[in-house]
């Protein structure tokens, strides 16, 4: 459930949403012993009150507001491979004036077309929305094509991001206050 929500959220933030909704039946209708419930409530509301997807939601969040937000666009020219083939993979990519966010579900590697954004070098990141930390890659040139393999195997739930950053920019880690 925790990916379900993951995945939900950035394909809609990348698509250019401004944010989202996220909750549970149990706390919406303040379940609790005795009540009836209403769909599929089936915990007290205190008792869920730290599911892994809520925490989930302040990663996203983090990694949002670590770069300047209001420039930000959806832009799928700045991937160079083909989607994959399985139901749920599909790769989404949103970037701002010098920078670029790529999110890919199931972790399947993936060409970017460098030089979308500005700069002459860009420093690569992987972002992991389950623990919302990130790790640098190295730094490329920002020219011609340049292809990513997320940690780990592909496989539904390896989630993470892709992040390029123009270096002359300075920008924090991800998922770091600016």
């Amino acid at each position: 459930m925790d990916f379900d929500v993951r995945q939900a959220a950035y394909w809609g933030v990348f698509a250019g949403g401004f944010g989202i909704t996220y909750g549970c039946h149990d706390i919406w209708q303040m379940m609790t012993p005795g009540r009836k419930p209403i769909s599929s409530a089936r915990n007290n509301w205190y008792d869920v009150l730290d599911l892994p997807a809520s925490w989930d939601m302040t990663h996203i969040r983090d990694l949002m507001e670590s770069r300047p937000f209001f420039t930000r666009v959806p832009d799928q020219t700045l991937l160079a491979s083909p989607q994959p083939e399985e139901p749920g993979a599909y790769i989404i990519a949103t970037r701002g004036d010098d920078y670029a966010m790529i999110y890919t579900p199931y972790g399947h590697t993936f060409t970017i077309q460098m030089g979308t954004i500005s700069g002459k070098e860009v420093k690569a990141w992987w972002f992991d929305p389950r623990e919302g930390k990130a790790e640098k890659i190295e730094t490329y040139k920002n020219e011609g094509t340049q292809t990513f393999n997320p940690p780990h195997e592909p496989k539904r739930g390896n989630d993470w991001v892709l992040l390029l950053d123009d270096t002359s920019k300075k920008f924090p880690k991800p998922g770091q206050p600016q």
